[in-house]
């Protein structure tokens, strides 16, 4: 090889294409990034709706399954009515919590109440149930009547009413005990199976433990009242069931803490006629007339019977029940009649009213 040879500068390498596999390979790190970061959103995604199910969260699919109401409906409540407001994972599925569950299951007492669905919300947000800790005595009392109730097993059941009642007086039994188990037990009974059973035990036995006790209050208030002038023997409370329902618990639970005042009570568990319910004051000359509904009134009850039975009432009246709140403004035009929305209330229109002896407080 001459000098000149190898002093002359070496000859630019050429630069040869890229094979295909040579061009996808050098594009693909750029390509799968963002493939990836995709990958691992939708794992985090995944990871965050398996961790809420695991904290107990549901998923719409199985709170229709266990309250009976089809997801649809369950939409519509959220949409339309803002009911229900579930939570939401970052791909917006609903997830529901035990206190949603709860909470559908009042909607469906007040529905089954006649109440329209439109009305709902603002029973329940004005009238939201107290949260009770679970490891109160009460919630011990009212979880083991509460078995008694699904077992069927009257002796358990009058058992633990009788050592409640044997500590307590029944105002306060009312409020802890018995007016909490009857709000759980309709949630309960919500399309269970075997749920009219329960139902049906339960409140013929509170029907005949409170009857017995009222007929021997009755008894004990007449006798020791009999040597008294007639004008100054007392003259009992009328209840009346004004509801279509064969046996209110309410009403009976009102009967119950009037007769603990030493108020003689007649209770009607059954609708009566306008007229009727006229001839029985006029008959019994009652100090009082409480009426009693857990459902909605129907028209005719609301604008006809109701305001005619106001105006020619010639003692105090009472409208108690779920009916009183359901009917509120639209019964506020009745200035003399009285609006209970529970036995507790009832009681104390009662003594406010001097209609019974302040014991019963």
């Amino acid at each position: 090889m001459s000098m000149d040879e190898m002093t002359q500068p070496a000859a630019p390498m050429l630069e040869l294409p890229e094979s295909p596999e040579q061009s996808e390979r050098s594009e693909r790190p750029d390509q799968d990034k963002p493939a990836q970061s995709e990958r691992d959103a939708a794992a985090n995604t995944l990871s965050s709706y398996q961790a809420a199910l695991a904290s107990g969260l549901l998923p719409i699919r199985e709170v229709a399954r266990s309250t009976g109401v089809n997801a649809v409906t369950l939409r519509a409540w959220e949409r339309r009515y803002g009911l229900i407001v579930p939570q939401r994972t970052p791909k917006g599925h609903r997830l529901y919590s035990p206190a949603h569950v709860a909470r559908i299951q009042a909607i469906l007492t007040w529905l089954n109440r006649g109440v329209s669905v439109s009305q709902v919300k603002a029973l329940l947000d004005t009238r939201e149930p107290s949260a009770l800790s679970a490891d109160t005595p009460w919630a011990e009392l009212r979880q083991g009547l509460s078995q008694a109730i699904g077992a069927l097993a009257e002796r358990r059941l009058d058992d633990g009413f009788n050592q409640a009642l044997a500590l307590y007086p029944p105002a306060i039994l009312c409020e802890h005990l018995l007016l909490p188990l009857l709000a759980d037990l309709q949630q309960r009974w919500q399309g269970q199976f075997g749920a009219q059973l329960e139902q049906g035990f339960f409140y013929s036995w509170l029907r005949s433990k409170l009857g017995a006790r009222i007929y021997h209050n009755n008894c004990h208030t007449h006798s020791s009242r009999q040597s008294q002038s007639p004008a100054a023997q007392a003259a009992p409370l009328l209840l009346v069931n004004l509801s279509n329902l064969a046996l209110e618990p309410g009403l009976w639970l009102c009967a119950w803490l009037a007769s603990s005042a030493d108020c003689p009570v007649q209770v009607l568990d059954w609708p009566l006629p306008v007229g009727e319910l006229q001839l029985a004051i006029d008959t019994l000359a009652p100090r009082a007339l409480l009426l009693y509904s857990s459902q909605a009134l129907d028209a005719a009850q609301l604008r006809q019977q109701l305001p005619r039975l106001h105006d020619s009432c010639p003692v105090p009246l009472l409208l108690a029940g779920a009916a009183a709140q359901i009917h509120h403004q639209e019964l506020a035009g009745l200035s003399a009649l009285h609006l209970a929305d529970d036995p507790l209330s009832a009681l104390h229109i009662l003594l406010r009213q001097g209609l019974l002896d302040s014991r019963a407080r």
